[in-house]
């Protein structure tokens, strides 16, 4: 199959621990052709999608090393069609670009797109973990989310939590996440106008203010989701200087089995994440609550596969996964040519 990767530059990539570059990889080593964008390098050419892509020289074998092959991978720059591709696979960081989804609104009847438009549409941002939320469940900690800064200020004076969680609605890598505590309230409230009105453009942004969960000092867990089941899981812990967790912040992992609760929030939110097209996701998981879903670049495949002594490891899930449905596809596109002929031979 040929697999066509919309992510983020070539030479951003770190070579040792980049989630991308070991799904690359993985299709390197099984014979795919493979191929990789900017979402800055969509076009429409003569009404085609197009993509200015550098595609990756076939090789004989690839090196056993993620740095290796990093560095023997021969790239040339063309332009491709998207549609002629079987599978793309969305990797790029947020903030979620609208008009690159309306560019591949083009293909998505001819390709397998991972994961779904619709389904990044509606759960690239931190509101979406609110559609895990119910008067019945309590999976996921209380959130507010405005740009009204006296209904921020009010909730956080009428929590009954002395510590909150403050973040910008499009931050992603624990970006602009900090910790806020009631007996500092003279600094909250030009924490606010500063996150509120950071855009620089007049615009005013949405924060997320989300109730401190006891043990969050002591890290939080990663949970990689394919077709809505758990494939591998890290705890990651906060530096010692920092309250993030995330290991762009500082964060350290450690191994970490599925505790019955994490087991049980996996089976109740994965049919919803397949129902959307999520196929593959990231969760983060605090004292068994859902904190966050990353749908656009999850990452934390290569420091699970460090960790922990995977027969199958979870780049080759995926791949396989990926494999199985370009197969469905074909398949159901043949049966249809079938069954159209036995009706024009009538």
């Amino acid at each position: 199959m040929n697999v066509c990767f919309i992510m983020y530059p070539w030479e951003e990539i770190d070579p040792e621990n980049d989630t991308s570059l070991t799904l690359i990889k993985e299709c390197v080593k099984r014979g795919h052709g493979v191929a990789m964008c900017t979402p800055a390098n969509l076009t429409i050419r003569n009404s085609v999608t197009n993509a200015t892509c550098h595609v990756i020289k076939r090789m004989d074998k690839a090196p056993s090393s993620l740095k290796s092959f990093y560095n023997k991978a021969e790239l040339r720059e063309e332009m491709l069609p998207l549609a002629g591709f079987d599978v793309i696979f969305f990797r790029a960081n947020p903030p979620l670009d609208p008009i690159m989804l309306n560019f591949l609104d083009s293909v998505k009847d001819d390709v397998f797109i991972m994961n779904s438009l619709q389904g990044m549409r509606e759960a690239n941002n931190k509101l979406y973990t609110a559609a895990f939320g119910d008067a019945h469940s309590n999976i996921i900690p209380a959130t507010h989310v405005s740009k009204n800064k006296n209904y921020l200020i009010k909730q956080i004076k009428e929590s009954s939590a002395d510590k909150m969680i403050l973040k910008p609605l499009n931050g992603f890598g624990g970006s602009g996440v900090i910790l806020i505590e009631k007996s500092a309230m003279s600094n909250i409230n030009s924490l606010l106008d500063f996150y509120i009105n950071s855009s620089g453009d007049g615009t005013s942004n949405y924060v997320i203010l989300q109730d401190y969960i006891e043990g969050a000092d002591q890290g939080d867990v990663r949970i990689l989701l394919l077709n809505g089941e758990p494939v591998g899981a890290m705890k990651r812990v906060p530096g010692t200087d920092d309250h993030r967790s995330n290991v762009s912040a500082g964060g350290s992992i450690q191994k970490h089995s599925l505790t019955k609760a994490e087991k049980a929030l996996c089976k109740q939110i994965g049919p919803k994440l397949v129902k959307d097209g999520l196929y593959f996701v990231g969760i983060d998981v605090i004292g068994g609550k859902l904190v966050e879903v990353n749908v656009m670049s999850p990452g934390g495949i290569t420091y699970i596969n460090k960790v922990y002594k995977l027969k199958a490891k979870i780049e080759e899930k995926v791949i396989d996964f990926l494999e199985m449905k370009v197969l469905d596809k074909l398949q159901a596109f043949d049966r249809r040519a079938r069954l159209r002929r036995e009706v024009e031979d009538a």
